[in-house]
C-alpha cells in the first residue's frame, strides 16, 4: 500500500474520531457545562473556540480555514512527493492531517472549534482541547523523533 494511502487510513480515523466526540458533545452538554471526570485534575467542558492555539487569530474563521487548506496542500503534496517515509512519519502526518481536518470541519460548520478537555495540574489550567489537537500534538512529536532518529541512523551510514 503506498504511504499517502496510510497516511489517509489513519487521518480518516483520527478525523471521525474527534467528530463523533464533538458531536456527543453538542448533543449531551451545554455550552461552558463542565462534568469533572477526575476532581482536581481532568474534566469535560463544552466550549467553542473562535482562534487557534490558545485563542491566537481569535474571531478570524476566515484566515484560519485558508491557512488550514494551504497547509493540507503543502503537506499532501511532499506526502505524495516523498516514496520513502518511515512508519513513524506516516503516523505523525496521519495524525496531524486528520487532527487538521477535524477542526477545520468545525470552522467551516461552526465557525469555531468545538473544545472539551480541561486539565489542571496543581494550581495551573492547561487550555481546553480535542481529540484533532492532541493528532497534531502528537503528530507532530512523532515527527520530531523520526527526523532525529533517521538523521542519527543517515550519521551512522555515513560514518561506516
Amino acid at each position: 500500500m503506498k504511504n499517502d494511502k496510510k497516511v489517509d487510513i489513519i487521518a480518516i480515523n483520527i478525523f471521525l474520531l474527534d467528530q463523533i466526540i464533538k458531536t456527543l458533545i453538542q448533543r449531551n452538554m451545554n455550552l461552558s457545562q463542565q462534568i469533572k471526570l477526575i476532581p482536581n485534575f481532568l474534566s469535560l467542558i463544552y466550549v467553542k473556540n473562535t482562534g487557534a492555539a490558545f485563542s491566537i487569530l481569535k474571531d478570524n474563521t476566515l484566515l484560519l480555514i485558508v491557512i488550514s487548506v494551504l497547509f493540507l496542500c503543502i503537506l499532501n503534496y511532499l506526502i505524495k512527493k516523498e516514496t520513502n517515509l518511515s512508519k513513524l512519519s506516516i503516523y505523525s502526518f496521519g495524525m496531524i492531517m486528520g487532527g487538521v481536518y477535524g477542526n477545520l470541519i468545525d470552522r467551516i460548520i461552526h465557525h469555531a472549534v468545538i473544545d472539551y478537555i480541561a486539565i489542571h495540574i496543581f494550581s495551573y489550567s492547561f487550555p481546553i482541547f480535542n481529540l484533532a489537537d492532541m493528532g497534531i500534538t502528537i503528530g507532530v512529536v512523532i515527527l520530531l523523533i523520526a527526523s532525529l532518529l533517521e538523521r542519527k541512523q543517515e550519521k551512522g551510514e555515513n560514518n561506516e
